[in-house]
């Protein structure tokens, strides 16, 4: 098959790795053209495309051209930059892959579109949305940007927190005081996982839903993070003793009664 996977980033470059190992023909997009040399030394064909609020610079067109499966992996960037305006990028994408009218169509979004409550609540897809956060709203609109397309053969794959290779988050939690939530659940996801749930969906003939693809066991933070600070070698993170929590749990439960196997403890 001919893949276009739009925002070959951390997870984007190795599923085009992977892709590309089993025959297929790999389409993938960087913002930056110094990272174009990545994709041609793993034999993946690239091109340089930006997205704006007011429009696209590069040769989208091209890219997506008759290809069976469109995969768009562009991280939102509304924690470093809230004020952008990420459904109005998504937007700009979206004339393009209705050009193209390819077989199967997979938008990346987030476990960030729940909201954390007392009591840690667990969601399935079926669950509402976080109506009182700007970022969750964005995340949420820009879904829907895609599933309004009734008939579209699209995945939309919400991952929880993701790590691996050189990436985990303790990293950044190492050494650090006062951290709140300290009983609420983890939701994470190993890189991996992620790659083999994409491959899955990529193979789905009819399907036109949300998939939460988060591992199945959900630690303390406090549990987890000190005791991966403590085998990592790194200095343990402190965490208050709060009554106010709050957190969820992210249910995978659709993903594994359809087969899938998760591979990677977190």
């Amino acid at each position: 098959m001919r893949i276009a996977i739009l925002g070959c980033g951390w997870l984007g470059i190795e599923l085009a790795k992977k892709l590309k190992k089993e025959n297929h023909e790999v389409r993938g997009s960087v913002a930056n053209i110094e990272n174009m040399a990545k994709l041609r030394e793993a034999k993946i064909i690239p091109y340089n495309i930006k997205l704006f609020e007011k429009g696209v610079q590069g040769d989208i067109r091209s890219f997506f051209s008759g290809c069976h499966v469109i995969i768009i992996a562009v991280p939102p960037g509304l924690r470093k930059n809230p004020k952008v305006n990420f459904v109005k990028k998504m937007r700009k994408v979206l004339p393009f892959v209705e050009k193209a009218d390819p077989q199967k169509i997979i938008y990346i979004s987030s476990t960030g579109v729940y909201k954390d409550e007392p009591g840690f609540p667990e969601y399935d897809e079926n669950a509402s949305t976080n109506n009182s956060s700007d970022k969750a709203i964005q995340l949420r609109n820009a879904e829907l940007l895609f599933l309004n397309h009734k008939n579209w053969n699209i995945s939309v794959v919400r991952f929880g927190g993701l790590f691996g290779g050189d990436r985990h988050p303790v990293k950044y939690l190492a050494g650090k005081k006062e951290l709140k939530n300290p009983d609420a659940p983890v939701n994470l996801v190993h890189r991996e996982d992620c790659i083999n749930a994409l491959e899955k969906l990529i193979g789905l003939k009819k399907d036109h839903s949300v998939w939460n693809v988060v591992y199945p066991e959900h630690p303390t933070r406090r549990d987890y993070y000190q005791r991966e600070a403590r085998e990592k070698g790194l200095e343990i993170p402190d965490f208050l003793e709060n009554k106010k929590q709050k957190g969820k749990i992210i249910s995978s439960r659709k993903l594994i009664d359809s087969g899938f196997k998760f591979q990677h403890p977190i």
